[in-house]
Order: structure tokens, then C-alpha cells, then sequence
């Protein structure tokens, strides 16, 4: 057992460890209350097993007699690029607060795909999996599907046939969701055999997955291709062009496991 001294050596200072003397076993308990027998039981003021052991060396059996938990300190931080150190991720100044000043994670500018529908999922047998898009930024967003080089990873267990035509997400509104009777789908003039559904600045689509492997989990791979608009680089009294660049990733999917 550390002394408490230690937690303030330097860095080359010896350690110094006390040994802790053996716990006595007690052949006497202490008396029970006679209130337990005559006074009524509150349990918001008793305290259940898991405070007590929390506390193994008093042990409380009232809520008022509890001490304080030791935690470990949280702070803030903040997140910068290795490359061009510009600030990621930058938390309020405010302690109460949970807001962000600086948040340019992935999350707020990458289309996210999620599995929608799967159907059961036999071997060597063709399924169609709905998917679904969502667009998080504020403009309109070209995306195409390509297939991945089987190669560079060992991750598929089944083949995947993706949509041929360009994926178009709608820039994204927050007041559009209260928007009804509208079609979009006739609006962007979609394919019914690969888009399922358009709600805003969300699809559904179609791909094909045929598993290769008679038992274990269905895992497919591809590439999404899409534009991404650069808004932070134009200020508000510049009139300049956003720059768009061509953005790629590699998405893994686990579709779960084969019916048997």
C-alpha cells in the first residue's frame, strides 16, 4: 500500500511502501437496535447494498451517514489537426456549459449510412437490404456507390451489387420535416427500383447481397464517393466560391449472421 506521500514524489525519488496491518476477525456483533423492532421502516433513508460496499470501511446504514465518492477530475479539451493545427473541437469556456464553440467532427459533414430492412439472409442466395442516407450539411449533396478492392481487406463474406445511377441527397432543413404531402420522389425524378423512400434529406435504397459463407456474420464492403462543399473557407464578406472537393470512404457493413 502507497503512502500518501508518495502522490507528490518527484521523479526519481524512492517509493515508499507501508504494509497494511491483517483485518481481525470479530466474534462479537454489535446489538441490533430495538428501533428496527418498534419504529416504522423508511427505505428512502436506508441505504441499499451496493452505497455499503461502496463505502467498505464505514459501511453506512443510514443515507445521512454517507460519505462523499471519489471521482476523477474531468476536464475539458480541446482538439486540434495534425496537419494544419487548426482547432477540431473547441468546448465553452462556461464549466456549466455543454456546448461546443469549435465542433467540425466528421459526423457534422459526412453522410451517414445506417441498415434499414434486412430480410433473412441465406447462403448463396440473393436479399435485398434497404439503406438509408442522410445528408447533414446545408447543401445538396451528389453520392455514388462503388465497389471496393476485395484485396486490401479481408472483411467481406458475401458479394454486393450497388446502385449504378448517382444517389442525390437534398440539402439538409430542420423545418422541412414538418412539411407534408410533398413528393420529392417525383421532384428528383428517382428510380422506384433503387430509391424506396425520400423524406427530406433522407433515402432509402436497394443493394443486393448474396453470402458466400454458409455460417458466421454477413459482412459486405464498398466505396462512397460524394462532393463536399468547403463552407468554411469562404468568409461572409467575400464573394467567393465555395470550394468543392471529391470526397472518398471506405464503409464496412456487418449485416449479422446467416440464417440457417
Amino acid at each position: 500500500m502507497l503512502s500518501m506521500s508518495s502522490l507528490s514524489l518527484k521523479e526519481g525519488d524512492e517509493v515508499k511502501v507501508s504494509d497494511a496491518p491483517a483485518a481481525d476477525p470479530a466474534c462479537e456483533l454489535e446489538p441490533i437496535s430495538q428501533a428496527v423492532y418498534t419504529e416504522p421502516l423508511v427505505l428512502e433513508k436506508v441505504t441499499t447494498i451496493s452505497q455499503r460496499l461502496a463505502n467498505p470501511e464505514f459501511q453506512p446504514t443510514n443515507r445521512d451517514d454517507l460519505y462523499p465518492k471519489h471521482k476523477h477530475m474531468l476536464i475539458k479539451r480541446s482538439l486540434r489537426c495534425r496537419e494544419c493545427e487548426h482547432n477540431l473541437s473547441k468546448s465553452d469556456f462556461n464549466p456549466s456549459s455543454i456546448k461546443f464553440k469549435i465542433q467540425l467532427v466528421a459526423i457534422h459533414h459526412v453522410p451517414e449510412i445506417r441498415i434499414m430492412t434486412v430480410p433473412n439472409l441465406n447462403f448463396q442466395k440473393e436479399s435485398h437490404v434497404v439503406l438509408t442516407l442522410f445528408n447533414p450539411v446545408g447543401n445538396m449533396t451528389h453520392l455514388n456507390l462503388l465497389p471496393s478492392d476485395p484485396e486490401e481487406s479481408d472483411w467481406d463474406t458475401a458479394t454486393i451489387e450497388l446502385p449504378t445511377c448517382d444517389l442525390v441527397l437534398a440539402a439538409r432543413d430542420d423545418a422541412s420535416e414538418f412539411d407534408e404531402g410533398v413528393d420529392q420522389q417525383q421532384e428528383f425524378n428517382d428510380d422506384s427500383s433503387v430509391i424506396t423512400f425520400r423524406k427530406a434529406n433522407k433515402i432509402g435504397f436497394v443493394v443486393k447481397v448474396t453470402p458466400q459463407k454458409a455460417v458466421g456474420e454477413v459482412k459486405v464492403s464498398f466505396l462512397m464517393k460524394y462532393d463536399y462543399k468547403n463552407m468554411t473557407t469562404a468568409l461572409p464578406g467575400e464573394n467567393k466560391e465555395p470550394q468543392t472537393d471529391i470526397l472518398q470512404h471506405c464503409v464496412y457493413v456487418n449485416l449479422g449472421p446467416v440464417t440457417s
